[in-house]
């Protein structure tokens, strides 16, 4: 049996978003933040090393420096090396240093030998097993030489690329601007978190969700709030989105119902590239221009389903890879996992399915199980779930013990 909303046209996901990536351009302006500021920004140029790290051949142990070659005799200390405190002169024949971790070497030594490995009486040692030439020394420029490419242009800076650049020195980096987004949800029943709970209503949860999420990305959000369903409205919303955005997300109104007016006045104002995706949840998804030339003030759109859970996964789906895109980041797929199905699932073939699961790892046998009612108007299962299991569009139901596709939730949508 197939999917009852399977309909001639729908676009497969993949093929939807290689569309969308292939309409949009990345942003080209840069500016110049503080590194504290990076975090999750873009880079818009590569970083190379301006130095060594290590800097200089250092210890990788507790011990004494020596030369190899005098190992098989009593040698006589001269002298400390601490790490911030190095030792000044040159190690000799007959000659240890006593070296603590991440001290620099001494010239002319070529090893470090374990203080567990020495006798020591007074400022006289015993080499008790003989370590090889090299041994117990990081080099400099063994971590990162000076001159190499760190990062390419297009990385996202995480917390631990800052701790990286930090261990170079760099105080600031080049990064693209960020994407300004218009926000809007659009529907006579919905009321802002808050407002007097009213019969027939329902509290608006795709505008916080969705800017929660966005705070995620290197975006500068434009929210325009509530706005009812409602032509006039719509379009003077619509209007206002194009003067501020590179990208407008609006929820609701792109489906097929008498109130449902979003997607006709995005067409009115602009081109629809696409409407309606082969997939479960969240089939009316929009995406287009909102204006007629991109290159004369238009914006593009992405107008998403109103149901919450539908919201959720065109978002993480299509939305983020977009937002990525146009902020210069180089984008690659999500990785999928292949996982045995705890229990039965229902599926009708026709449509890429996106079950919310909770995946578990244990003893190195991966397993999913539903994480409850896969409505998509249930955001419960959606908040539960620590995964999307996702079922190809041609497959039927799936037996428990059959093995499924799993994709875990990344940060882009915890």
């Amino acid at each position: 049996m197939m999917d009852a909303c399977v309909q001639p046209g729908l676009l497969p996901v993949h093929e939807a978003i290689v569309r969308m990536l292939g309409e949009l351009a990345p942003i080209t302006a840069t500016e110049i933040v503080s590194l504290y500021e990076s975090l999750d920004r873009v880079l818009a140029e590569a970083i190379v090393a301006p130095i060594n790290v290590p800097g200089g051949d250092n210890s990788a142990m507790d011990g004494y420096a020596v030369r190899h070659q005098d190992c098989g005799e009593t040698l006589t200390l001269i002298g400390e090396s601490f790490a911030g405190h190095p030792f000044k002169g040159e190690l000799l024949a007959g000659q240890a240093v006593r070296i603590m971790t991440g001290a620099l070497v001494p010239a002319g030594a070529d090893a470090v030998v374990m203080q567990e490995n020495v006798t020591r009486q007074e400022q006289c040692i015993a080499i008790n097993q003989v370590p090889d030439p090299g041994e117990n020394i990081r080099r400099a420029g063994e971590d990162i030489a000076q001159h190499a490419q760190v990062f390419a242009s297009g990385q996202r800076v995480s917390a631990l690329d800052i701790g990286l650049l930090s261990s170079l020195g760099i105080t600031q980096v080049r990064v693209t601007q960020r994407v300004k987004i218009a926000l809007l949800t659009t529907g006579d029943e919905l009321l802002a978190p808050g407002a007097h709970y009213e019969s027939g209503k329902i509290y608006d949860s795709n505008r916080p969700l969705l800017r929660a999420l966005l705070s995620r990305l290197p975006v500068e959000i434009l929210d325009l709030g509530i706005v009812p369903d409602n032509p006039a409205a719509l379009r003077t919303a619509f209007l206002r989105a194009r003067e501020f955005a590179d990208l407008v997300v609006s929820t609701g109104g792109v489906s097929v119902g008498d109130a449902d007016y979003t997607k006709d006045i995005l067409a009115e104002l602009g081109e629809i590239n696409f409407w309606k995706i082969a997939m479960k949840p969240g089939k009316p998804f929009a995406f287009g221009l909102l204006g007629k030339n991109a290159r004369a003030g238009a914006c593009w759109f992405c107008g998403l389903p109103g149901n919450p859970v539908s919201t959720a996964v065109t978002y993480h789906q299509l939305v983020v890879p977009a937002l990525r895109f146009l902020a210069g980041e180089t984008v690659s797929d999500l990785p999928v996992i292949s996982a045995i199905a705890a229990h039965p699932l229902k599926k009708q073939p026709g449509r890429m399915d996106f079950q919310r699961g909770i995946f578990t790892g244990v003893n190195g046998i991966n397993s999913v199980a539903s994480a409850g009612l896969q409505s998509s108007g249930v955001l419960s299962s959606m908040s539960n779930a620590n995964c999307y299991i996702r079922l190809a569009a041609e497959r039927g139901h799936v037996a428990a013990g059959e093995t499924v596709d799993v994709i875990l939730f990344d940060q882009f949508i915890r």
